[in-house]
């Protein structure tokens, strides 16, 4: 496969640096899996159930007031996620947008990275009733992990051709699965031997996060060394690029009003928007649904999660070769009529039955890396030469782990409901009307009115 790549890519792109490149997704996809999918959110309600005064069997009632909002202790971690979305909507274009504006991409990149992996550390000081401070690291943490993507994802159009995204993207995803599936590995054996270390539940689930973020922080440091800076190569930006900051502003709102020129290329994000936001809220409340509602303990529940991440490096190279065969454009819509199977089989899951989850776990893998890594390389055919970061700030909006209508309407199904089981299959909406969206592209006619090449098969 690399060699393949290798054939296809600019003539100033090197293997090495693809290799780099390729690490940042395995240095912060452990962000996506031992933070959002699999601790955080059991962990900080755990938090708000103690600050609220009440056991596992006993919150039906119970409300904490962040703010002096009163909220049910479960509806914390999908109401804090759905917050840190909305500030990004405010945040991430403007960041790709300075990323355009500015020759030192790879420095962006290393702040917002360590900055986020630095906030994800400090949950090490997340204990007792502190689900405030546990709720403002991750809105810290979240929004620099959607500004490092940015960043990240910008470079893709500069070292990939446009008939090779689809293969470079999707080994990237890939390999950001298996990294993030092997930090999860040691994590999971911590759970399963966590007598013998003398340290509760609560304990490994603290650990866990905070070794995220030491592997996102190490990690980073493979990209930053392979990884080279380029020449501003939109006009418009260069001529902005000695205030970065005020022309990144400016620039956002050019972009927004520039989309009009593209509206394919608006139809495509507002069909992403939908049925990304239903699969980032499967991945990071899985978990929480798992704990509350299947009642499946932390030895079932992370082990499956763990078998998810290998299984989804298995499927996005999968899907990746699917694509080769019958298009991107086509293997998404397939992969969005399999997770509406999903979420119909999560509804009925029965409670305390390790291999239903299990067995549905499996086929979530294997959906789950090929539908985000042919996203993100489809989208990259629809944006207009030199304005990689600014098109990326708005796209990353909806991506990895960043959703918030998603888990909005979950937090709202369950405020309403007290029911994790109405939450989950009322996720339908995006994924049916996703496809819908999707299907009605053009996708082709998109790609060229960006002015670029379109792939032989979409």
């Amino acid at each position: 496969m690399e060699q393949a790549v290798a054939e296809q890519a600019p003539p100033s792109s090197t293997r090495r640096e693809r290799t780099g490149w390729y690490f940042y997704d395995w240095a912060n996809s452990a962000f996506s899996t031992t933070v959002i999918t699999v601790f955080l959110g059991p962990y900080l309600t755990s938090i708000a159930e103690t600050a609220a005064g009440c056991s596992d069997d006993a919150c039906d009632t119970a409300v904490i007031h962040p703010l002096g909002i009163p909220i049910a202790p479960g509806a914390l971690f999908p109401y804090t996620v759905s917050l840190s979305v909305f500030l990004t909507v405010f945040v991430l274009p403007v960041v790709g947008a300075i990323a355009d504006r500015s020759p030192r991409k790879k420095q962006l990149l290393a702040l917002f990275a360590y900055i986020g992996a630095a906030a994800t550390a400090g949950m090490l000081f997340l204990t007792g009733d502190r689900y405030l401070l546990g709720a403002g690291l991750f809105l810290l943490a979240n929004i620099a992990f959607g500004a490092s993507v940015v960043v990240y994802n910008s470079f893709l159009p500069q070292i990939a051709a446009e008939a090779d995204r689809d293969r470079v993207s999707s080994f990237g995803w890939a390999w950001g699965y298996l990294g993030g599936g092997l930090l999860l590995l040691v994590n999971v054996a911590a759970v399963l031997l966590k007598s013998k270390l003398g340290l509760s539940t609560g304990e490994v689930a603290r650990y866990s996060i905070v070794s995220a973020g030491v592997w996102w922080a190490g990690f980073t440091t493979i990209p930053l060394l392979t990884l080279r800076n380029r020449p501003v190569t939109d006009p418009e930006a260069a001529a902005a690029a000695g205030n970065v900051l005020t022309g990144g502003f400016r620039q956002l709102w050019h972009t927004l009003k520039g989309l009009k020129v593209y509206p394919l290329t608006l139809f495509f994000l507002v069909a992403y928007l939908i049925y990304n936001d239903g699969i980032q809220t499967v991945i990071s409340l899985a978990s929480q649904y798992g704990t509350k509602e299947l009642h499946l303990d932390d030895s079932v529940l992370v082990p499956t999660i763990l078998m998810v991440q290998f299984l989804a490096f298995a499927g996005a190279l999968l899907l990746g070769r699917l694509a080769r065969a019958i298009g991107a454009w086509k293997t998404v819509l397939v992969s969005l009529v399999l997770w509406t199977l999903v979420i119909l089989v999560a509804f009925f899951l029965p409670a305390r039955q390790a291999v239903p989850f299990v067995i549905l776990g499996g086929a979530i893998g294997l959906v789950l890396g090929g539908s985000q890594a042919l996203s993100r390389s489809l989208f990259s055919q629809l944006i207009p030469k030199g304005k990689e970061g600014e098109y990326f700030g708005i796209y990353e909006i909806s991506d990895k782990g960043t959703s918030w209508l998603g888990p909005l309407l979950f937090g709202l199904a369950y405020d309403m409901t007290r029911s994790y089981r109405v939450a989950i299959v009322s996720l339908l909406v995006f994924f049916i009307a996703g496809f819908v969206a999707l299907a009605a592209v053009p996708i082709r006619r998109a790609i060229e009115q960006a002015g670029n090449t379109p792939p032989a098969k979409l």
